[in-house]
């Protein structure tokens, strides 16, 4: 009971100047209130002491403004002073009080933050850090929509069947379903200025983390892969004809490809390994030449098919040829894979929206998703729409269709915009996240650059030809099958930020391998999350070895579960995590004032 006393006198950092115009029933009153906001009691013994606390606080604070507790020294006005809840709800000094080192603006030491957990990029960004307007979180989503991959994956729907206005629809309903996801998880990253790995860490666990990011890294490296083989494909483009009608043309069947387009993925691989180990500062300046170029392109070739179909009229005629049956078997795994398209961003988000001004800027910054969703969408199922007129079937793919039209101007154009496009967008997107989730995993050894010279290399390892050798492949089996990683991972965070510790983090503990820190959990693992995790996989495992012919034949319900393997999986996960949580009673206690977030 002493030392709950104690703790209760310091928490309360009472100045006796400011109380002597109050009653001490009103100061008990104030007392009461505010032990109850912080203090989540863990039996009732604690609750019987209450009284006595206040009652010897009482006539602590009316004679002295030091403390002792047992070696240390404490004064509520020294600078420094700093106190936290532990997990058990008791009030407790935290490390800077004992050494009396400086604390920051935030409420955390950042001298106290284990060595191996952080390093410049994982710290918390600073007020002058947060320059992100909501024009500028606009324009990054202009530059991460403009792509060969958006093209390719709305006229895919095309090329599956749907009518053009079913194409556009599909994706912007899932984008507009999408888009609550994204603000939502951008919201701790802007508050509390961390990134995707530290979040993750309040949910995870501090060591438990590495998993849902190596998860993201992962998904990050087979991205990488396929905007390199687009990259690759554009170098092809250019060649002359004879190279491209020559015997190295031919596909190999080990490879799965020909070793001449084998060459100009590999030529385009090293193009960017070298960028990449040159530093981020040169591709920050092209990033923001590269959407405008690409729109210019876009434009153009969306004039081209006016023209040559004849107008809007001729260009949108290619009607559906599903039947109303068959569009709704196709639409629920289209919808699917088209929020799969971002799921990897809705996950890291917090790592741009950190630098955000403020809530507002990054929630009216993100709107424009599915608005340029739609508007690229729309360029891209027109053109593949038209192609039907104009060669007589249709052509999903933009790099096939620009080496269709041909002509020097066109070959040179095609490059430069699909390659610096590709260039940017891809290192943007699909390198950072990976490198720094190695980084993460192991600071000592991992630098950005090697981090993200492994990222390439697995991008070879995930054979992106394959993946883009149809359509059927690239929406099935890629991208409905890697949202069954992700799903779980974006419904356990969510859950556990909102419905567990209420959007409330103890931001010094989230560096900390105290087995007292609040997510430092079993050995640094939170099983719970873990558990939930795996829930959230298994019943799209099935599907999804049926889909690559490993299982012959499965129940109906799977392929439905498979079908729908985002949605299943985030809601699973989620409700085992919340469950599991619950009952283990683990809810976070609200954070003292010197635990504040900065927004």
């Amino acid at each position: 009971m002493v030392s709950n006393c104690l703790s209760l006198s310091l928490h309360l950092n009472l100045h006796p100047h400011k109380h002597n115009r109050h009653s001490l029933s009103s100061f008990r009153s104030q007392t009461k209130a505010k032990l109850y906001q912080h203090v989540s009691f863990t039996d009732s013994s604690h609750k019987r002491s209450y009284t006595s606390c206040v009652s010897t606080f009482d006539s602590q604070h009316k004679s002295s403004k030091h403390y002792e507790l047992g070696n240390h020294n404490f004064s509520p006005n020294r600078p420094g002073y700093n106190l936290g809840l532990s997990r058990s709800g008791v009030i407790r000094p935290r490390l800077s009080a004992m050494t009396g080192s400086e604390s920051n603006d935030f409420g955390f030491d950042e001298s106290q933050f284990d060595p191996s957990l952080t390093n410049e990029d994982l710290k918390p960004t600073t007020p002058s850090q947060r320059t992100f307007s909501w024009l500028d979180m606009s324009s990054l989503w202009i530059g991460l929509v403009v792509g060969v991959p958006t093209y390719y994956l709305a006229g895919s729907l095309v090329d599956l069947g749907m009518a053009w206005w079913q194409g556009i629809a599909t994706v912007v309903a899932a984008n507009l379903i999408l888009l609550v996801p994204l603000v939502l998880t951008a919201q701790p990253g802007t508050l509390y200025g961390i990134s995707f790995p530290v979040l993750a860490r309040s949910s995870f666990g501090i060591r438990g983390a590495h998993i849902p990011t190596l998860l993201r890294a992962l998904v990050g490296c087979g991205w990488y892969g396929i905007e390199t083989w687009i990259g690759g494909e554009a170098i092809f483009l250019l060649l002359p004809a004879h190279f491209k009608n020559s015997a190295l043309s031919h596909t190999l069947p080990w490879l799965g490809t020909s070793p001449l387009e084998f060459s100009c993925f590999i030529v385009f691989w090293l193009a960017q390994v070298c960028i990449v180990w040159r530093g981020m500062d040169g591709i920050r300046k092209l990033e923001k030449y590269s959407a405008p170029i690409l729109i210019s392109l876009t434009s153009c070739l969306l004039a081209w098919s006016y023209l040559k179909a004849g107008g809007f009229g001729h260009m949108l005629s290619l009607s559906s040829k599903l039947t109303s049956a068959q569009f709704w078997t196709l639409f629920f795994p289209s919808l699917t894979a088209n929020i799969s398209f971002w799921a990897t961003l809705a996950l890291n988000i917090p790592d741009f929206s950190r630098f955000a001004k403020s809530q507002t800027d990054q929630i009216i910054g993100q709107v424009g998703l599915p608005v340029f969703m739609g508007l690229f969408t729309f360029v891209g199922v027109a053109v593949t729409s038209s192609t039907s007129i104009i060669f007589g079937r249709v052509i999903s793919n933009p790099i096939e269709l620009l080496g269709q039209i041909g002509g020097l101007a066109t070959t040179l154009l095609a490059i430069v915009g699909i390659s610096l496009a590709t260039l940017t967008t891809n290192i943007a997107a699909n390198v950072v996240a990976p490198a720094n989730a190695l980084v993460n995993l192991n600071p000592k050894f991992f630098t950005f650059g090697r981090g993200a010279f492994l990222t390439a290399v697995l991008g070879i390892v995930f054979q992106p030809w394959r993946l883009l050798k149809s359509s059927e492949s690239f929406v099935y089996t890629w991208l409905i099958g890697y949202s069954a990683l992700l799903g779980p991972i974006g419904g356990i965070i969510l859950v556990d930020y909102y419905l567990i510790k209420k959007m409330k983090l103890n931001i010094g503990d989230l560096y900390s391998l105290s087995p007292s820190g609040e997510y430092y959990f079993s050995k640094g693992y939170n099983v719970a999350a873990v558990v939930a995790l795996v829930a959230g996989i298994i019943p799209v495992v099935p599907g999804f070895l049926h889909k690559i012919r490993a299982l012959s034949k499965i129940s109906n319900g799977f392929v439905v579960v498979y079908d729908s393997a985002l949605f299943f999986s985030f809601i699973i996960a989620g409700f085992v995590y919340w469950i599991i949580m619950s009952r283990l009673g683990r809810k976070q206690s609200s954070l003292s004032s010197s635990s504040q977030p900065l927004l």
